[in-house]
């Protein structure tokens, strides 16, 4: 599958979706990075599918009936299983935006490490923080993408320090990795008055630019960056 038709479907998925999303979010625009080790071919190339580009026949787009088609249906068969991951800074709306791919998708499961990691240890991401630190929360979410990785057909909401640890990128490139590319100065708006743990301190702003910084260049290797 050419990287420009998985764009054109991803992008159609969640630009037409902030109808469900609070208003507070911003539309986004989509820009195309050189994929992070991971060359995607297409499956129709090998066999037959029988799921046409809708972009090149838009006939495709509708039924017999007249109703429209979404196209984000037409994207699961074409991964042929791969899953999907949403990887970005605290903030940047991976759980809202990975939830209604799936949704839209249909044979997809939506899967969030946050909220996995808080059922398996029946305690919240800032008590795990306060009870192990950061390293040993970082080997809690290394365990959960282990498990969740071996799994197909999901869409996948990881943690924003998860691409820090290399054996994680291993995992992450086994599918399509997708970055939400959004400003510091936007995020620390839809964070105020939470308690996410890196942010206690005399300067939260300050601290989104940091942690940014030192992330971007993993950030960077996602198949697909998506600027919020």
């Amino acid at each position: 599958m050419t990287v420009k038709f998985f764009t054109l479907l991803l992008a159609s998925a969640i630009t037409s979706s902030w109808a469900f999303v609070p208003s507070t979010l911003p539309r986004v625009s989509m820009t195309v990075q050189k994929a992070g080790g991971f060359e995607w071919e297409d499956p129709t190339e090998s066999y037959d599918q029988g799921v046409d580009n809708p972009f090149k026949n838009p006939e495709l787009m509708n039924s017999q009936d007249g109703m429209k088609i979404d196209p984000a249906r037409l994207l699961g068969p074409r991964l042929n299983g791969a899953n999907l991951y949403f990887v970005g800074m605290m903030g940047s709306g991976k759980t809202a935006v990975g939830d209604i791919v799936a949704r839209r998708m249909g044979s997809y499961n939506f899967l969030d490490t946050d909220q996995i990691i808080e059922r398996a240890t029946k305690m919240t991401i800032p008590k795990i923080f306060e009870a192990e630190g950061e390293d040993g929360f970082r080997k809690v979410e290394s365990q959960v993408l282990d498990s969740v990785h071996s799994h197909v057909r999901c869409v996948v909401s990881t943690g924003g320090g998860l691409v820090l640890r290399l054996e994680n990128w291993a995992k992450l490139q086994s599918g399509i990795v997708v970055w939400l590319d959004v400003d510091p100065e936007v995020i620390i708006k839809r964070v105020e008055g939470t308690d996410r743990p890196l942010l206690q301190c005399d300067d939260p702003l300050q601290k989104l630019k940091d942690l940014l910084e030192e992330r971007k260049s993993k950030y960077s290797q996602a198949d697909l960056r998506i600027e919020v």
